[in-house]
C-alpha cells in the first residue's frame, strides 16, 4: 500500500502521483445515492501562482453560482509545487451534465474567470470519486492546513480491503489530533486509489498527532 502524503493549506492543495494505468471503470461498494466528487487538480506556471489564486478569489463565486465547492487548496509542501486541487459535489453526472452545459452558456463566467486562467496552467487533471459506505463528508471547525493523503490499494475495491481500512482511519480519528474531512474511493481515473483529506490546526499540531499516533498501539494494532 502506497501513500502519499502532502500538506495543504486552505488558501482558497494538491498531490502528485507517479504515472498510473486508467481505466474508466472500478468496482466495490459505495454511497447508495448518486452524489460523486469530482477532484480536479491543476498544474500552474510556476510564475503565475499568485496571480491565479487572486483571480480565483475574486471571481470563483461565478463558478460557485452552478454548484458546490467542497473545496479549494494550494499546495504548500509535500507534493508538486504550483499546484491547485479542488472538489465539486454533485447530485449524480445528469447534474454534472447540466452544470457544464450551464458554464459553457455563462459568458460571464467565461470572460472573468475561465479566459484568463487558462493561460496559467500548465496541466489540468481529474478523478471522479465516491465516498467510501461508511464516510460523511465532515466540516472543519475552524480554518486550519489540510493533508491529503492518497493510497494505491490492491485491486478488488472497498469489499477486499474496506474493513481493514476502515480500522485503520478510525484509530487516527479516535486519538483527536486530525479532524477527518473525507475518505474518497475513485470510480473514474486512475483505479483502486483512495484519498482522505484530513483537517488540522496547524502543521505543528498535525506533526505532535503523528508522533502520538506512532506509539498508541490501537493505531499499531490497526495498520
Amino acid at each position: 500500500m502506497l501513500a502519499l502524503r502532502g500538506r495543504l493549506t486552505s488558501a482558497l492543495s494538491g498531490r502528485v502521483l507517479a504515472p498510473q494505468a486508467c481505466a474508466s471503470f472500478a468496482t466495490g461498494p459505495r454511497q447508495n445515492d448518486g452524489t460523486f466528487y469530482e477532484f480536479r487538480t491543476y498544474y500552474l506556471k510556476s510564475s503565475k501562482m499568485n496571480e491565479f489564486l487572486e483571480n480565483i478569489k475574486k471571481h470563483v463565486h461565478l463558478r460557485t453560482a452552478h454548484s458546490e465547492l467542497v473545496g479549494y487548496w494550494s499546495v504548500d509542501f509535500g507534493g508538486r509545487m504550483n499546484t491547485v486541487f479542488h472538489i465539486w459535489k454533485y447530485d449524480n453526472f445528469a447534474h454534472r451534465t447540466a452544470v457544464r452545459k450551464a458554464l459553457a452558456e455563462d459568458k460571464e463566467w467565461q470572460e472573468q474567470f475561465l479566459l484568463p486562467n487558462l493561460p496559467l496552467i500548465d496541466k489540468q487533471e481529474n478523478e471522479i470519486t465516491y465516498l467510501v459506505p461508511w464516510c460523511k463528508i465532515g466540516k472543519p471547525p475552524k480554518e486550519g492546513v489540510y493533508e491529503l493523503v492518497t493510497f494505491q490499494m490492491k485491486p478488488g475495491g472497498p469489499a477486499l480491503w474496506g474493513d481493514a481500512f476502515k480500522r485503520t482511519i478510525n484509530a487516527h480519528v479516535n486519538l483527536d489530533y486530525a479532524k477527518l474531512i473525507g475518505v474518497f474511493h475513485t470510480e473514474y481515473g486512475a483505479l483502486n486509489r483512495v484519498h482522505v483529506l484530513w483537517w488540522n490546526e496547524n502543521a505543528d499540531s498535525r506533526a505532535a498527532g503523528r508522533h502520538k499516533s506512532h506509539e498508541d498501539p490501537r493505531v499499531v494494532a490497526a495498520v
